[in-house]
């Protein structure tokens, strides 16, 4: 689940204009859909050798003749094919057959195994008296005997172990195997990983050999961006930490400090895995203090506390190399109280909702899927949530306006290709329906360096929405001695908000273009800036970077 600070609004009038607007209080947008192309896979011979497919001991029933009459053959041991494929695969080998014949039976049924990925099963012919013209055939499914861990110094055995178990399961299936291995490949906590797959003491077993080296688990990233509302300040300066693997279960821990001139927030998380299916539970927490410094609403003394936490569980339906499915279901609680310092008049209601002490707390339940497919040359991705307002934990309830009692529906999609080397197209939507009138926290913004560029940030905050942007990034300059990229990028993009039972903001609509520069050094430094042209008016009148159009953003990670 995306990380939820909590900002103060951008629905105040501007500079100029009449005082009719209100402070409100908002979530940023979710997380980034991935966009990264899938990473170049080590050859599958490099991760798994192929092993050599068993020879399991046959020998002539006793008593034998030379031709012998075979009506069907009963197989036994198999768990994977029914009655009717092993039938087709021993039809040609029934009636008046030799031993060879025989063989030949219990040849095609191990092939049916191995054709299908099961190269360490096989069949064979155990002793036996034949009798109404039946003939047994013993299958022997292979499975893991054991799964020995080298290399790993802080992340538990268990956590490679549990997941190699589930794509080795019996009957073992190398190239389920294989797919499980490319997975733990593309695991953010391995470097990488290769097996071999040997014989075991018992035929049919295997003892799988692994070999991993383990990925750097910690970052420390250091930002700076004018991303925030000019209302408290547009320059944001922040901290990141991030570990990956706090306790070698596979446990991210993340701590975050964000500051501007009229703001400061952290947001903390903590994320464990509960099964080898990747699925997990994600606790999160968040403070934030805001007061109003943009001129002329700065001498209003506002000030907003705010808090916010979240319990989230994430389980994978499907997982592949290329793809992947997953549901999430989460609750959240969000809280803001607003106070005028102006002539010490204290608690003050400045959001549409808030009781006369100024708070608003909203109580959800929230159910979302995603969806990712990747290649080597693009990336498709979804996300779906519907969100719920609950009557929980003494909720924000009014009779007219907005409170705690609403639904809603937020959908994302983002369609990434690479055109040529460092080539790439980036096509992104979003949109945003409810039939409710939406407190702040829950509105969708529009304008500003992730929607409109161009337009301040959230220039519209509305109950409904929708967005749609198109960037080519083209490489102009390669610097080999520091591994240094340049890249200009030129956009088009355009969003529309509408209310459902308060007027719609006029104009409603903002659609931008321009060009942005992006700057990035090997994998620890990357730095973008924007200059974005308002092809609609919309007399904001303020004098930040924003407004005029401009943006930049700078990422540094010195580990």
């Amino acid at each position: 689940m995306p990380q939820r600070n909590v900002d103060l609004a951008q629905n105040l009038p501007q500079p100029g204009e009449e005082p009719t607007g209100e402070p409100t209080f908002i979530l940023p947008d979710p997380e980034p859909l991935p966009e990264d192309p899938l990473p170049s896979l080590p050859p599958p011979e490099e991760l798994l050798p192929t092993p050599e497919v068993p020879t399991l001991p046959g020998q002539p029933p006793e008593g034998v003749p030379e031709l012998i009459q075979v009506d069907r053959y009963e197989v036994q041991g198999s768990t994977i094919f029914d009655e009717a494929e092993l039938a087709e695969a021993t039809a040609p080998f029934t009636g008046s057959v030799t031993f060879t014949e025989l063989l030949q039976a219990r040849a095609a049924v191990t092939r049916l195994y191995t054709d299908n990925g099961y190269l360490t099963s096989g069949a064979l012919i155990p002793p036996q008296t034949v009798e109404d013209n039946v003939v047994i055939i013993q299958v022997v499914e292979g499975r893991l005997e054991d799964i020995d861990i080298e290399g790993n110094r802080r992340l538990n055995d268990s956590y490679i172990r549990s997941r190699l178990r589930l794509a080795g399961r019996t009957p073992l299936n190398v190239p389920r195997l294989l797919e499980g291995l490319q997975l733990l490949q593309l695991d953010p906590l391995l470097e990488t990983i290769s097996a071999d797959l040997q014989a075991g003491v018992d035929p049919g077993t295997n003892r799988l050999v692994v070999s991993v080296a383990e990925a750097d688990s910690f970052s420390l990233t250091l930002n700076l961006d004018n991303e925030r509302s000019p209302s408290v300040g547009s320059v944001q300066r922040g901290v990141t930490i991030e570990e990956l693997n706090l306790t070698g279960l596979g446990d991210r821990a993340l701590f975050e400090y964000t500051n501007t001139d009229g703001s400061n927030s952290i947001d903390a998380s903590y994320r464990v895995p509960f099964n080898p299916r990747n699925g997990t539970i994600e606790l999160s927490f968040g403070l934030g203090d805001s007061d109003v410094i943009e001129e002329p609403f700065d001498v209003l003394e506002i000030d907003s506390d705010s808090r916010y936490y979240e319990l989230a569980v994430r389980q994978p339906l499907f997982q592949s190399p290329t793809q992947e499915f997953a549901l999430d279901f989460a609750f959240s609680r969000q809280e803001s109280q607003t106070e005028l310092g102006i002539a010490d008049i204290g608690p003050f209601p400045l959001s549409p909702g808030a009781d006369d002490e100024g708070r608003t707390r909203i109580s959800a339940l929230r159910f979302g899927q995603d969806w990712v497919q990747r290649s080597s040359l693009h990336v498709l991705a979804g996300r779906s949530q519907f969100n719920v307002g609950v009557d929980l934990f003494d909720p924000t309830i009014n009779e007219n306006a907005p409170d705690s009692r609403f639904f809603s529906w937020r959908g994302q999609g983002q369609w990434v290709r690479l055109l040529g080397r460092d080539t790439l197209l980036f096509v992104r939507g979003d949109v945003q329906l409810t039939g409710d009138s939406l407190p702040s926290f829950e509105q969708i913004g529009l304008g500003g360096q992730a929607t409109v560029r161009g337009y301040r940030q959230n220039e519209l905050l509305t109950d409904n929405g929708a967005l749609i942007s198109a960037e080519v990034r083209i490489p102009v300059l390669r610097v080999p001695a520091v591994d240094g990229i340049l890249q200009v990028a030129p956009f088009v993009e355009g969003g529309v908000g509408w209310n459902n039972d308060t007027p719609d903001p006029d104009p409603n609509s903002l659609v931008g273009l321009g060009l942005g520069l992006l700057w990035r050094m090997g994998e620890n430094f990357t730095a973008r800036f924007d200059w974005g042209i308002p092809l609609v008016d919309t007399d904001t009148g303020g004098n930040s970077w924003q407004e005029d159009g401009f943006y930049f953003s700078i990422r540094y990670s010195p580990f």
